[in-house]
């Protein structure tokens, strides 16, 4: 997948508002860049990192810069916009990404359960539905290792218990991670962060749930997925 446009280096001043970032750009202007990301990005916001923003010039959006990755030591990229995951997702899904084989139809944002929606839910002749649902992973405390989640998320507690449900109904449940950084090879649930999101992790996995964690290698130039992830 390849940004819209050609991104553009910068340096982090500060993120506040969850949304919002202001930033230097190489010329030395600072400007405010939309941050795609409401997580703690433990590690990927400190003042001064080494960024990476695209530019826009669509007259509907007030910020002109999202911010898009950060940089890691020894060359490596993080992706901070959560968005990427799901686009990831679509785009491999259509290309037929191994495991889905079969589902002709990609539903987007589909309701399901108590007020909730799946991220993608999928339909082929011959196959039960599949209900997938996408999460972002961009925490890393140890060399190699990718965690999710990375702040307390009672959101993601819900998706969880909605999932074991579809999983208990004879449905597929899928929870799918995407790990946005070039330099993790394996991961884990931070049940220290979170507890509860835990908790409701092992109940899933007891109802049925899958659970698959893929690589992304982030650049520049856009993002690819890699391949399949160890879980911890």
């Amino acid at each position: 997948m390849r940004f819209q446009t050609p991104l553009m280096r910068a340096r982090l001043v500060r993120r506040y508002k969850r949304f919002l970032a202001d930033i230097v750009l190489e010329d030395g202007r600072e400007v405010v860049a939309h941050c795609a990301n409401p997580g703690a990005m433990t590690g990927l916001a400190q003042p001064g990192a080494a960024i990476w923003v695209e530019p826009n010039d669509d007259p509907k959006k007030k910020l002109k810069y999202g911010w898009r990755l950060t940089e890691l030591e020894a060359g490596h990229m993080a992706c901070v916009d959560t968005g990427a995951a799901n686009r990831l997702v679509r785009a491999a899904l259509e290309h037929g990404l191994e495991g889905f084989e079969g589902y002709d139809q990609i539903l987007p944002e589909q309701k399901y359960g108590e007020a909730s929606r799946i991220d993608f839910l999928l339909r082929g002749a011959g196959r039960v539905d599949a209900y997938v649902e996408v999460k972002s992973v961009t925490l890393s405390r140890r060399t190699g290792l990718a965690e999710f989640p990375d702040t307390v998320t009672a959101r993601g507690a819900r998706h969880l218990h909605e999932l074991a449900h579809v999983a208990r109904t004879g449905a597929r449940a899928v929870l799918l991670y995407v790990v946005q950084r070039s330099d993790c090879t394996h991961m884990s649930v931070a049940g220290d962060i979170d507890p509860a999101y835990a908790a409701a992790m092992d109940a899933a996995r007891v109802a049925g749930m899958e659970i698959m964690a893929l690589g992304a290698h982030p650049t520049p130039d856009g993002i690819t997925l890699t391949e399949l992830l160890p879980l911890l």
